[in-house]
């Protein structure tokens, strides 16, 4: 069985939250996941890398088919899941298609947010853990390398990114339609990733009453303060102070909710029914979802933001079909190296073959002058023999093989014997 691409997964256009959330690795579970996928199969998983993120976890594998049925049901298992719960969720793509989701993947193509430019940098870190796991070779290397490329090329060259309303900017809009200006809001940030500081800078742009930043770990949250003025606490902190504010925007890489319902209802009372934004970023989620059944509490998870984000992506639909192309022609340059792949063996066996020839016939030329025959006698004869070698299986094949074959050998001899004026 041949060794190919494989790609499967689930993402925001596949999955809810609430199921994304059951299968999201964080980054030191990846190196775990990948040595399990491999003893899982017995090393038939050649090589290995593993995409997870906020909106998808994808494998992406070089395998053959036997394997990559029942890779669905590993990613069920590895994550404690009932497969036929998740198996209505889960995409597989083989050969050029895993190739093309690769390739729109990387380039923003397959986002949330349409040319968002983070998904490239977490792609390059799922690369980056899979080459420390030891599971990257020659086929997934290149299949990366060629992505990153694909990904650069297009948005240098169209305007797939231009404009994009990110999930930052939607959670101020989101923010903006329960209380119109924010000037007058308290703002608390729960976390001090990348995600939190994209949204620090948006809400700040507002100019909000106050801004605060929670985490676990204090150091990191006065880094982040201290670029807005902003004050800090410690997350035991939150169950005493939650009711001061106005809009709580929560992304951690905790693997239970931070925020219960106790906790926001108790919050929710003493603000005596002022109504409060919750914005919950985090994959698996840092806040409750029953939270959203309180009257004045309106809480918005990371596929609610994409709903908004995606209401502005007609305009750049000129900007998708340039990228489609680009990305057809790039899919097709990877298939055509991988099947010239597929034929080195040959190559190599067909060379031994002439180097075997080559040898034999040179070591009979050396005997010969040894035995002292005339040197041209003996160039003449090497000559002779090489060239009835060079033409002894294609003159084989034709008096051997049936018309119908005979007539398509007779077309490719052109093709092998290019120097040659072969009429038929």
């Amino acid at each position: 069985m041949s060794v190919g691409v494989y790609t499967l997964g689930l993402n925001h256009t596949s999955a809810p939250v609430s199921v994304r959330e059951r299968v999201s690795l964080s980054e030191d579970l990846v190196g775990p996941a990948i040595k399990s996928l491999k003893e899982a199969f017995g090393g038939k998983v050649r090589e290995a890398a593993i995409l997870s993120t906020c909106n998808r976890t994808e494998l992406y594998c070089a395998t053959d088919s036997n394997v990559a049925q029942n890779l669905p049901q590993w990613l069920a298992q590895f994550n404690q899941i009932d497969s036929g719960s998740l198996s209505p969720h889960v995409y597989v793509h083989d050969r050029d298609l895993a190739v093309r989701h690769a390739f729109r993947v990387a380039s923003g193509l397959d986002s949330m947010v349409l040319g968002e430019p983070q998904i490239l940098g977490q792609m390059k870190d799922a690369v980056r853990v899979a080459e420390e796991a030891g599971s990257l070779g020659t086929l997934l290397h290149q299949l990366f390398q060629r992505t990153f490329s694909v990904a650069k090329e297009v948005r240098s060259t169209t305007a797939i990114g231009a404009q994009s309303v990110s999930l930052a900017a939607a959670a101020v809009r989101l923010a903006e339609r329960v209380f119109g200006d924010l000037s007058n809001s308290r703002v608390l940030f729960i976390g001090a990733g990348e995600m939190i500081e994209l949204c620090a800078t948006h809400f700040a742009a507002r100019n909000p009453r106050q801004i605060a930043v929670a985490n676990r770990t204090i150091e990191r949250a006065e880094t982040l303060a201290s670029r807005y003025e902003a004050s800090t606490m410690r997350l035991a902190d939150l169950p005493g102070r939650l009711s001061e504010f106005d809009v709580i925007v929560s992304c951690t890489a905790s693997s239970l909710p931070i925020l219960g319902l106790g906790m926001v209802e108790r919050a929710s009372r003493e603000r005596r029914r002022l109504p409060m934004v919750m914005v919950d970023l985090a994959v698996p989620r840092d806040i409750e979802p029953e939270v959203g059944r309180l009257d004045d509490v309106y809480l918005y998870s990371v596929d609610d933001l994409g709903a908004v984000v995606q209401s502005g992506a007609e305009s750049r639909q000129a900007a998708v079909v340039q990228a489609e192309a680009i990305i057809d022609a790039r899919v097709r340059n990877f298939m055509n190296w991988l099947e010239l792949r597929s034929t080195v063996p040959v190559i190599q066996s067909l060379q031994a073959g002439a180097q075997d020839i080559q040898h034999k016939e040179l070591e009979k030329a050396r005997r010969a002058l040894a035995r002292g025959e005339s040197p041209e006698l003996v160039l003449e004869q090497m000559a002779h023999a090489l060239s009835q070698k060079y033409l002894h299986g294609t003159l084989a094949a034709l008096h051997k093989c049936e018309q119908t074959e005979r007539q398509q050998l007779m077309g490719w001899l052109p093709r092998l014997f290019p120097s040659r004026d072969i009429r038929r």
